[in-house]
């Protein structure tokens, strides 16, 4: 029998309220439509969905008990608060707190965070427990509805950390209080609130201010704005700073990243001795996110040969460089799917790593490079700018064709070489036509955008298209 993750006179202490019925909770939920048999149903409400609308569901699932903050009797053990968001909050600092034994690891960047957390998370799974982030739970309520579901007996846990605004991160990090702090990179994301790089740096070192006492911050070195970082970290009480990145000064450095085949050779310097290792993604950008996640590894007192082998196994989420041979008639095309989210750097980035995987298929004769583009959103009043800039990103790197949808990425379409220009449409859906019919065997098709514009969609049309073979 699974052991309770949460009893009744648990939550009634933390939470100051009283159950209507005794129970005892194994997980938590906050979504009715995956409660699982035994969790918690925490009763949101939000802007568009109430989730006290779907108590009765909850408990129809199986749910063991609820948080709730109105409503009459419901058919199942209740816990009435003032307002279950605040509850949510309580519970994953009480969560955490309970934990004082549980490496906590807190990852943020304007670009990487998940796939740093993913690798950290399989880097550690394979040496203790490991309690990690699902998705992108990395805000105000994916926060602390990760650490309300921390096993009492892990040995670690990673837990992404996201913002868009002041404030936020120094939120989330009171909450989630981080043995080890890591910031990926930080870039011009979000310069809607923000208004300049400066300020979004500030803002990311707000993760500083919950560091655990004798913590460490796993530094971007190459970054201009790194001297503000350390000094925000050590000012914060960081005990330790690893830095990462191609600088010479790096204490893990990277030396090389090589494309060979669809993956990523990589030649670094952990302590000042030499390692090597593959990565299943394409592009430097991945190669210093490994690096990072080896840092941090480390911080916790990882062992750090069995955390590199542990890298060339593992695989990266949908929508975030996942790599896939799509069959065709008469072969085959490499489908590079970037389509979770998108700024100018992870923009970039992506077509860096489009470029790189075309240039290495050319060598045996085949290879087109295709970007699929998306609008990016909240970058202010630079954003047409900025969107404009991606074409000349993209006649640099020597992209063969440009497919785009949006009203912002049909600055970049317009800016781009007439020849490049396949086609323009007003959204993610009413491009799949034009684009199946261009996609040729040996192509390398890269789909990139914000994730408002579901460029997920064009994505699933492409490995399910029934015409296609």
């Amino acid at each position: 029998m699974t052991a309770p993750l949460w009893t009744s006179a648990e939550l009634e202490k933390i939470l100051k309220a009283k159950a209507s019925a005794p129970f005892a909770a194994t997980g938590v939920s906050i979504d009715s439509r995956t409660v699982a048999p035994g969790d918690l149903f925490v009763a949101l409400a939000g802007p568009s969905h109430d989730g006290h609308a779907y108590v009765a569901d909850a408990f129809a699932k199986g749910a063991a008990g609820a948080l709730v903050h109105t409503g009459g009797d419901h058919p199942g053990p209740a816990i009435r608060v003032d307002d279950t968001m605040t509850a949510l909050t309580a519970l994953g600092a009480a969560g955490r707190a309970r934990a004082a034994r549980t490496k906590v690891i807190g990852v943020t960047g304007s670009v990487g965070k998940t796939g740093t957390k993913e690798m950290l998370g399989a880097i550690l799974a394979a040496q203790g427990s490991t309690h990690v982030s699902l998705g992108s739970h990395n805000n105000h309520w994916g926060v602390p509805l990760t650490l309300s579901r921390l096993p009492r007996d892990s040995v670690y846990a990673v837990q992404e950390m996201g913002m868009n605004h002041a404030g936020e991160l120094s939120d989330l990090a009171a909450i989630a209080r981080p043995d080890v702090a890591v910031i990926t990179t930080v870039g011009p994301a979000h310069l809607e609130h923000f208004g300049n790089l400066g300020a979004i740096v500030a803002a990311k070192c707000e993760i500083f201010e919950g560091l655990a006492s004798g913590g460490t911050a796993v530094l971007p070195a190459d970054h201009a704005h790194f001297g503000t970082m350390e000094t925000a970290a050590k000012r914060a009480g960081a005990a330790n700073v690893i830095t990462f990145g191609a600088a010479a000064t790096a204490d893990l450095k990277l030396v090389a990243a090589r494309v060979v085949a669809l993956e990523t050779l990589i030649e670094a310097e952990i302590g000042g001795q030499a390692v090597e290792y593959a990565l299943p993604f394409i592009g430097k950008h991945w190669a210093m996110n490994s690096l990072a996640a080896l840092g941090a590894a480390i911080a916790v007192g990882a062992d750090a040969a069995q955390a590199i082998e542990t890298l060339s196994a593992i695989r990266v989420p949908d929508g975030r460089g996942a790599i896939t041979e799509v069959p065709v008639a008469d072969g085959a095309f490499i489908l590079l799917d970037e389509s979770y989210n998108a700024n100018p750097q992870s923009l970039e980035a992506a077509i860096d790593a489009l470029s790189a995987v075309a240039t290495m298929r050319q060598i045996y004769g085949t290879g087109r490079a295709i970007a699929v583009l998306g609008d990016m959103f909240e970058l202010g009043p630079t954003a047409r700018a900025l969107h404009q800039q991606i074409a000349h990103q993209l006649k640099a790197r020597e992209i063969d064709r440009l497919f785009t949808c949006g009203e912002l990425m049909a600055c970049a379409y317009e800016a781009a070489p007439e020849a490049m220009r396949a086609t323009h449409a007003p959204d993610a859906q009413a491009l799949i036509a034009s684009l199946v019919d261009e996609i040729r065997p040996g192509d390398v098709v890269m789909i990139k955008g914000s994730h408002g514009m579901r460029m997920d969609r064009i994505v699933a049309a492409l490995k399910s298209n029934p015409n296609r073979t």
